[in-house]
């Protein structure tokens, strides 16, 4: 993908979770934009080497921040260290999320809370912290890494469906606030793509095969699927979009109806009735 055509080279890019799965390949690629980067996450020596390897290999600037994005005074302490280095911040991308498997039923208080401090507010707090530098220099754009969980629920998930569409929402509203401050807020909603997060559900060869039956492009989704639509949002190419919910799940909300089962087969049936037309 052209810099030029992005226009993120010189840009201060703020990523949360920075060395999880999405998180370190969402900073390569801003890096590979020539982007100035701020890589937040709780584990300080691993954040600290991948911030020098980054910098090392592109030669952008680059900072590791130590910060649980669930704690306000660690929030604040991130906002100041990355404006006090950068002079400014251009781009955040909160990433941070958990997902803890339980029925309902079964579902513990500490575990519902758990997901919606690290997936709900953890999102707010950056946003709202981050928000704030945005609006003062009157631009600036937040992209939420969300789900298509959010809007079809994802059973047996706990509390991570519930939390991801407050992340849309929440979007939303920070566009509907901030839009008239030139700040700027998208989520991206993922599916059947092949996250750390995710990789355990591929190990069977049967449940890929399956998946990859669900979407229109009959295929799985890799983590350039979703860096190119984060990178996008991110860039000035995007700069009308805002308050959006792009999807990154090669047409799975289109394939109910395909999932509808006809004697021989959907498109055997078809064939097989077709009408020729007449002379």
């Amino acid at each position: 993908m052209s810099e030029q055509w992005l226009g993120l080279a010189g840009k201060v890019v703020v990523v949360t979770g920075a060395v999880g799965g999405m998180g370190t390949k969402f900073t390569e690629e801003f890096a590979k934009q020539g982007a100035n980067l701020a890589l937040v996450d709780l584990l300080e020596e691993k954040t600290q080497a991948r911030a020098a390897e980054l910098k090392q290999q592109y030669g952008v600037d680059t900072l590791a921040v130590k910060c649980n994005t669930t704690n306000e005074a660690e929030v604040d302490a991130a906002v100041k260290a990355v404006v006090d280095h950068f002079g400014r911040v251009d781009v955040l991308v909160n990433t941070a999320a958990i997902l803890r498997f339980s029925p309902l039923e079964d579902l513990r208080l500490d575990e519902w809370n758990m997901a919606l401090n690290v997936n709900l507010t953890g999102y707010f707090l950056m946003s709202q912290r981050f928000g704030k530098a945005m609006i003062k220099q009157h631009k600036g754009t937040i992209v939420n890494i969300s789900t298509i969980a959010s809007r079809f629920p994802e059973t047996y998930s706990g509390a991570y469906s519930t939390t991801k569409a407050g992340v849309n929402m929440l979007s939303r509203q920070i566009a509907a606030e901030w839009g008239q401050f030139g700040v700027r807020s998208n989520c991206v909603l993922p599916c059947l793509v092949k996250t750390p997060l995710s990789a355990d559900f591929y190990s069977d060869p049967a449940v890929e095969q399956g998946r990859k039956a669900l979407t229109a492009s009959k295929r799985i989704g890799n983590l350039d699927d979703i860096a190119n639509t984060v990178l996008y949002l991110a860039s000035d190419r995007s700069d009308y979009t805002n308050g959006g919910e792009v999807t990154v799940e090669g047409g799975f909300g289109i394939m109910m109806g395909d999932q509808i089962p006809k004697p021989g087969g959907r498109r055997e049936y078809a064939i097989e009735h077709h009408q020729p037309a007449k002379k």
